[in-house]
């Protein structure tokens, strides 16, 4: 017997040879370079040095090359405010935005003015009382500053005015906290404008400066606040005292700003002196006043961000877009304007300039064989009267009308027109055809059969025994007005539904109960099964709405891109030119609107920025916002200088953002914090990565909500954005993979509907339906593995969904009377 203390030597030793990297391939060492100069293994150590001093010089030779050329460019951007324009050197545009009430920007202006060298004569010739919008001199530091006046708490006028401004002043007071709307207005200017250079301003009360401790202890707290929302602040500055103003002052005119050249080439221009409105034609009388037809409006400024042509259509944020008559040189600030001084046309509209088309007028009586007669407009005058006030509903037999009141026919799809069902006559989806050398194309009411969307291979339902048309009279709803009280508690239940609703969406993602008034395959007719979500493939083509054929489709969208940004980097009036600028049929409204002395902008837009196309936006919430966001609900996008009201679609963004194998992606049903969405919606289309804002209007605060911010992503109507429900059976029975299922569907007919689709469980198991058992729905599966008792037996069903048209913006703006507005044009 062995002793307890020896142990058998092994005699089983094995070493394997590490692998050789010198045999490695060429792909394989370039991945894993990721990029770096490529070093070559040298036998001996003195080469191998030599090798690493070559990449080293390699290194230092390409950093040296970043910071010339990130120095070139700054002296470039430096030379831009001393370049001549007109006569004069091209302004810096400040613009001050106040965030407490008790603050004035024109205080700040007035103590900053004698700073810039101005005497009391050239402040006293400064003709910008009532204006918030004026250009002075700088003499001390042989510059000019345009500034833009805000007023306290406005948040459109704000983001405005930080598109196009090259420094933007944020007012703090010493006295007052900032609320949050100020705090709304900063989170806003940091999603929408982050690069724009901005400076930190303190203003102390007339009666109660800031001096000695108090004075460093205020700068300090705020400084700290500042750089919550723009790190890139570094100071406080302040114009109470002649001092603080001479360092502001130099700041604002000595600061090389961040961003004058627009890297998409977009062109914008803000109005240096008040806009003039003429009339064209002659006024028409309709009615009991006059109504003006829209006119020309004359606005003077310089060129910023790129290069202004007038073939290209130009955005009056608020108004639309329209079209550019002609691009004249302006003539210098200090002569005034003659008749007998002709000015010289700089640009003007040519062959190729862009319409104002914005949808494709689909044909639909292509293919009708009988044209609608008289009678049949009449009847369906008639008919469309008494839908006003009469509704029929299809429900079970035996239902009555109050009963049918209310049964909901789809509580996800509520108020989702685009989820009507679409025509089944069969058309064919008619070809697509190309514009302008096939780099736009339309789709012309491209429909197809509905029938073929269920992906099930089973013999057509008919339901027609079993349901019944009731008609519902609407005319009997009266609307009683509710007390404060009873609508501030309406309220409070509404925002827990909506709060409960969407803890069972994270709880119990997508899961639905199968009605049992309702036949599943009536109910889920427009539903399809799908063997893999990420590769089944899914005609893009098929069951479009009609809203599709008005619409425009890029062939190519990246490389539609590339030629209209290489466009506007080549034509139009050169950049920092002082123009004046003509703009064919303004509504006098506009003018009107901006009589009371905003800031007046104007944004140049790309070619094809007009058109109608489904557009996509990657967004993350507003960690800040706490209260549901669901799908299609109303929210205002702000993409850039345009502003939308929209009821978008929110689906699951690819990693990388791509568009996967099948281009499908899942819809969500809430925007959910700490994830990145995709939103979709109909919409102009527009080029590069624009930033965008989500904003929505709350009940009781005079500001908009922040919801999510985030920028373009594409334009593509093929994008799927699928709909996924979850039927959800229990296990009955069970018997190693096989088991009876009840409580998914409540009849034969179903579960013969839907044998076709694939099943799958909580547990991770996946089977399909065998047989159906009697006549309540009950069904016999099997599955690929043992599956337990208390596992959940699901069933995926996939819709397609289509967003809604948006509508434009108008925001809410400080307009004057008609009466002062006609007294400003006759002193014009």
């Amino acid at each position: 017997m062995a002793s307890q203390g020896h142990h058998h030597r092994p005699t089983l030793k094995q070493s394997n040879k590490s692998f050789k990297s010198k045999h490695a391939s060429k792909g394989a060492r370039k991945a894993a370079a990721k990029g770096k100069p490529a070093i070559i293994s040298a036998p001996n150590t003195s080469a191998r040095k030599a090798v690493d001093a070559g990449a080293k010089r390699i290194r230092l030779n390409q950093q040296s090359q970043k910071r010339d050329a990130k120095q070139r460019a700054g002296r470039e951007d430096a030379k831009f405010f001393t370049m001549s324009s007109n006569g004069g050197k091209v302004p810096r545009i400040v613009s001050i935005v106040p965030l407490s009430p008790t603050l004035s920007g024109e205080r700040l202006v007035r103590g900053l003015l004698p700073a810039l060298g101005l005497s009391e004569a050239d402040i006293m010739g400064l003709d910008w009382d009532g204006r918030s919008s004026f250009v002075t001199a700088a003499p001390r530091f042989k510059s000019s500053i345009h500034f833009n006046i805000l007023p306290p708490l406005q948040l459109f006028p704000a983001l405005d005015a930080a598109l196009t401004s090259d420094i933007v002043i944020i007012l703090l007071s010493s006295a007052d906290e900032v609320q949050l709307e100020g705090e709304a207005i900063l989170r806003c200017l940091q999603g929408q404008a982050g690069a724009v250079t901005t400076l930190a301003c303190v203003q102390a009360p007339e009666m109660s400066p800031l001096a000695g401790s108090a004075k460093s202890l205020v700068h300090k707290s705020l400084l700290s606040f500042s750089r919550y929302f723009f790190p890139s602040v570094n100071k406080i500055f302040s114009a109470d005292t002649a001092n603080e103003a001479i360092l502001l002052g130099r700041a604002l005119c000595e600061t090389s700003p961040a961003f004058i050249h627009h890297p998409d080439g977009r062109a914008w221009l803000v109005a240096e002196e008040q806009p003039v409105w003429s009339a064209v034609g002659s006024t028409v009388t309709g009615g009991d006043q006059p109504v003006v037809e829209p006119g020309l409006l004359r606005v003077t400024g310089t060129v910023r961000g790129g290069r202004l042509s007038a073939n290209r259509l130009v955005h009056l944020p608020g108004y639309g877009d329209f079209q550019i008559q002609e691009i004249l040189a302006a003539l210098p600030r200090s002569k005034e304007l003659s008749t007998d001084s002709p000015l010289v046309c700089l640009s003007s509209p040519g062959a190729d300039a862009d319409d104002l088309t914005a949808n494709n007028v689909p044909d639909l009586l292509a293919n009708e064989q009988t044209w609608p007669t008289e009678e049949d407009m009449m009847g369906a005058s008639e008919a469309e009267m008494d839908g006003l006030a009469k509704r029929v509903k299809r429900v079970p037999k035996g239902t009555s009308a109050y009963q049918a009141a209310w049964i909901f026919d789809d509580d996800d799809d509520e108020g989702d027109a685009t989820d009507a069902d679409v025509d089944e006559s069969g058309s064919d989806m008619s070809s697509a055809e190309p514009t302008e050398s096939g780099k736009v194309i339309h789709l012309e009411t491209p429909m197809r059969t509905a029938h073929t969307s269920l992906g099930v291979n089973t013999p057509h339902y008919d339901q027609e025994d079993e349901l019944e048309d009731v008609e519902l009279d609407e005319r009997t709803e009266v609307h009683q007005e509710m007390t404060a009280e009873e609508e501030e508690a309406e309220y409070e239940t509404y925002l827990r539904e909506r709060e409960r609703a969407q803890r069972d969406d994270i709880n119990f993602p997508d899961e639905i109960d199968t009605p049992r008034h309702i036949a599943a395959s009536v109910r889920f007719q427009r539903y399809r099964g799908l063997r893999s979500f990420r590769t089944s493939p899914w005609d893009p083509y098929e069951n479009l709405p009609l809203d599709y054929g008005e619409i425009f489709q890029f062939e190519s969208f990246a490389a539609t891109q590339k030629r209209v940004e290489r466009e506007a980097r080549e034509e139009g009036v050169a950049l920092g030119t002082r123009v004046t600028l003509v703009i064919s049929n303004v509504p006098r409204q506009v003018a009107i609107d901006r009589a009371a002395g905003l800031p007046f902008v104007i944004h140049g837009l790309l070619r094809h920025e007009h058109k109608q196309t489904v557009l996509h936006f990657a967004v993350q919430r507003n960690t800040e916002y706490t209260e549901p966001v669901r799908a299609k609900d109303p929210l205002v996008i702000c993409v850039g200088p345009r502003r939308y009201n929209i009821n978008p679609l929110f689906s699951q963004h690819v990693r990388g953002g791509g568009k996967g194998v099948n281009n499908v992606h899942k819809s969500e049903r809430y925007l959910k914090p700490g994830a990145t969405t995709v939103v979709t919606t109909y919409g102009p289309a527009c080029f590069g990565k624009l930033p965008c804002l989500l904003l929505k209007q709350g009940s009781r605060a005079e500001l908009p909500d922040l919801v999510a911010m985030g920028s373009f992503l594409s334009s593509d109507p093929t994008r799927i954005i699928a709909k996924r429900i979850v039927l959800t059976g229990h296990p009955f029975k069970v018997h190693k993979k096989t088991a009876t299922i009840r409580y998914m569907f409540f009849n034969r007919d179903d579960v013969q509907y839907f044998q076709s689709v694939e099943l799958h469980t909580k547990y991770g198991r996946t089977g399909h339906i065998t047989e159906a058992l009697g006549t309540h729905g009950y069904f016999k599966a099997h599955f690929d593995g043992p599956i337990q008792q208390m596992d959940t037996v699901c069933m995926s069903l996939y819709k397609r969904q289509f967003p809604k048209w948006s509508t434009l913006f108008h925001p809410p703006t400080g307009s004057t009377s008609q009466a002062d507005f006609d007294t400003q044009m006759e002193l014009e």
